[in-house]
């Protein structure tokens, strides 16, 4: 498992966006028993704070203490630095095992054996991401497609394709539930855009290797005077994979 996000985790705490209540319900739906999840590689707690309401207890684990260290406290929540691949966790504890955005950083045979172990017979996976940010105003939106396709291309962790392919492409040895398309909306200002290209793992690698700045079209075109304190429409797509343990594994 990689960490390429410890390096700057308060603006990754603020910056990333939050998973909306809608994405919880659609997954409690399918889980027996609330009492006890898993959320692996949980970061500064984006999708954990809205498992902390529903289950008994919760533990997030992630292998950066300093992502963890910014996550929000609740009395039901253990945070613990754990890798997603082997853990300390009873077999068949977890009625719920999440992973957001990050599956794609996993030995992918290691982490599947850690479910398979500490997941409930009757218990449920659910592996979350989501996409590239969808802008309503088209010409930022082409400003940004720019950025990631074609300035930050050779950047990109080999990993990120997972992502670009809404994890359709992952290996998922379970029997799978089908979703509904869900995405999550937001108003944000270019400060707070600014913020979030910021936490892109290829642009912390682009700036090793570059002097030049990667966002100068973006803070150009922000710094034009009918842009300077828009606020702009965004979505990004989510996309989940969520499964029961096949029958071969009880």
């Amino acid at each position: 498992m990689k960490d390429l996000f410890s390096s700057g985790s308060s603006l990754y705490q603020l910056a990333r966006p939050s998973y909306p209540a809608s994405l919880i319900q659609e997954i409690l739906k399918y889980v027996v028993t609330p009492q006890f999840a898993w959320d692996c590689g949980a970061g500064s707690g984006q999708l954990t704070q809205l498992l902390a309401p529903y289950f008994d207890a919760v533990v997030a684990t992630d292998i950066s203490t300093q992502q963890l260290q910014h996550a929000p406290y609740f009395e039901n929540v253990s945070y613990q630095v754990q890798s997603a691949e082997h853990t300390s966790f009873a077999e068949q504890s977890f009625d719920l095992i999440t992973v957001a955005q990050a599956i794609h950083w996993f030995n992918f045979d290691r982490f599947y054996a850690e479910v398979n172990r500490t997941l409930k017979s009757d218990g449920v996976l659910a592996v979350i991401g989501y996409g590239l940010i969808q802008l309503q105003h088209p010409e930022l939106q082409a400003c940004i497609e720019r950025l990631y396709f074609r300035t930050l291309k050779g950047y990109w962790d080999a990993e990120r394709c997972y992502i670009d392919e809404a994890y359709q492409t992952i290996p998922f040895p379970y029997e799978e539930i089908p979703m509904p398309e869900l995405s999550m909306s937001f108003q944000w200002s270019a400060d707070q855009l600014l913020d979030y290209f910021n936490t892109w793992s290829a642009l912390k690698h682009y700036r090793v290797k570059n002097a030049d700045d990667p966002l100068y079209e973006l803070k150009v075109f922000f710094a034009l005077d009918d842009h300077v304190s828009q606020i702009f429409d965004l979505t990004f797509p989510i996309f989940v994979r969520l499964g029961r343990l096949a029958v071969s594994v009880h």
